[in-house]
């Protein structure tokens, strides 16, 4: 199958990977091309800016949390029906867990994918040392995969001296460069990229960044590697006609929002309903998630916690994700109906899954930067505080104690990345750490609720989402009996 492809890797973070990533895609969707773009690791940030800024299409690739097989199958659902993908890396193109690890890097996705890099490289300061920097890197390029380099924060004169050097030197072409202009630089957002005014002044500066790399990267022989890249294998993934015969009896394969296939579950004739927060508050979810989730036969709605009075009163589950909850504690503490009405729903038993701010948010009171106190949903019996520290950060596989949304033994990969604590982190899983092999215990996992702070990444346990649906549909079952 032919899927023109292309991967933005970097000598290290902050090289320019993104502003390059970023003002390519600005530059792909002006010439009316259907894009898929593609970010390597578990970051939401860059995901979630290109869909709100750019209008692109974006979803998280991880070789961690889906391995080989998976990953390149990931892939190929979403870069099917594209004119071309373009997938930003992580950090060095070589670092992967722990920045040891190949296993999670830019190159391992690249590799699974048989995808063509582009390395940026931050030239400021630099000289004829760039030489032997790009020899290492290609000494590591074991498959061949590094097929053009963009010199990042430079000058055209230097540009113009150095690109000769570098192509008599290694098999590698030099595309361009990117000028070391501050009004070019995107900063690290700290994205509640929701306001108008916010988007509006940043699709400003992503058009003002892709007239200059149209003028200073060869944007035509970038294309053309993109387009060169080797065809892939057709799926794996189960036909309809192969997945009928596999449903339970009484159910029914349709399609899901994104076009998927996902099974209708039809015991009451209603599909579970799983009420998913997303506003400002709550913007970090994964769309693989919210895929397996329809594909397991739930029907997905959203509400805000923020705007809205109550929870959608057809909801059989609520699905809080993470985001910026303490940026907004006062306006959530105030909204008193809508936190009545999840504390409601859990005494309920609703099934409720909440993860790092979804799961600040059913504290007994958060805490946001300021040390300010604010009451919330009060479903977990605890408080949130502000540290001012990173409490825990990076990849982690969770072990239920007791078996609940986790068949017996079953793990669930997802990461850490937060400032905040908690006076009860709970204790009914066990997180482990994949590279130092340190655990420690977290997470309410109890009944119909699975809270805590790690994000999740559904497809790395399918079980997951299959029984938070069930579990929907059982809370839908025994409202329809009792109404």
């Amino acid at each position: 199958m032919r899927t023109p492809r292309i991967l933005i890797g970097a000598t290290g973070s902050g090289s320019g990977k993104t502003t390059i990533t970023c003002a390519l895609l600005e530059i792909l969707k002006r010439q009316g091309k259907k894009v898929q773009a593609f970010k390597c690791g578990p970051d939401y940030i860059d995901p979630m800016f290109h869909r709100t800024v750019l209008g692109i299409p974006s979803k998280n690739l991880d070789t961690f949390f889906t391995g080989e097989k998976m990953t390149a199958e990931l892939f190929m659902e979403s870069a099917v029906n594209a004119d071309i993908s373009v997938m930003e890396g992580v950090m060095g193109l070589y670092d992967g867990l722990g920045g040891i690890r190949k296993e999670g890097s830019a190159y391992d996705l690249a590799t699974v994918t048989d995808t063509p890099v582009i390395l940026v490289i931050d030239a400021h300061g630099m000289g004829r040392s760039i030489l032997p920097l790009i020899a290492g890197f290609l000494s590591y390029d074991m498959i061949h995969l590094i097929r053009g380099i963009i010199l990042n924060r430079t000058s055209g004169a230097f540009f113009e001296t150095i690109r000769p050097e570098i192509e008599k030197s290694f098999p590698v072409e030099v595309l361009g460069y990117f000028p070391n202009q501050k009004e070019f630089l995107l900063e690290s957002r700290h994205l509640g990229l929701k306001r108008p005014e916010e988007v509006e002044k940043m699709a400003e500066l992503l058009a003002k960044t892709a007239d200059m790399l149209e003028k200073t990267v060869d944007i035509d022989r970038l294309f053309a590697i993109a387009e060169g890249a080797s065809e892939l294998p057709d799926s794996d993934i189960l036909t309809t006609t192969d997945r009928a015969s596999e449903l339970p009896e009484g159910s029914t394969l349709e399609k899901d929002s994104y076009g998927k296939q996902k099974v209708h579950l039809q015991k009451s004739g209603k599909r579970p309903v799983i009420a998913v927060a997303r506003d400002e508050a709550f913007c970090f979810y994964y769309e693989d998630n919210l895929k397996a989730l329809e594909k397991a036969g739930a029907e997905i709605v959203f509400f805000s916690p923020l705007h809205d009075g109550s929870v959608p009163k057809e909801a059989d589950g609520l699905l809080l994700p993470g985001g910026y909850p303490e940026l907004y504690a006062k306006e959530l503490s105030e909204n008193k109906t809508m936190l009545a009405a999840i504390r409601e729903k859990a005494e309920l038993a609703m099934p409720i899954v909440a993860e790092c701010g979804g799961f600040m948010y059913l504290h007994q009171t958060m805490e946001d930067t300021e040390h300010h106190v604010y009451e919330m949903a009060g479903v977990v019996p605890g408080d949130c505080f502000y540290t001012g520290k990173l409490v825990r950060f990076g990849y982690i596989e969770l072990t239920e104690k007791e078996s609940n949304f986790l068949p017996e033994n079953g793990s669930i990969k997802g990461h850490e990345f937060h400032y905040f604590d908690s006076t009860a982190n709970g204790d009914d899983c066990v997180a482990l750490k994949p590279v130092s092999g340190k655990k420690y215990d977290c997470v309410f996992d109890k009944n119909s609720c699975f809270v805590g702070f790690p994000h999740l990444y559904y497809p790395s346990a399918p079980q997951f989402a299959e029984n938070f649906v069930k579990k929907a549909k059982n809370y839908a079952d025994r409202s329809e009996v009792n109404s």
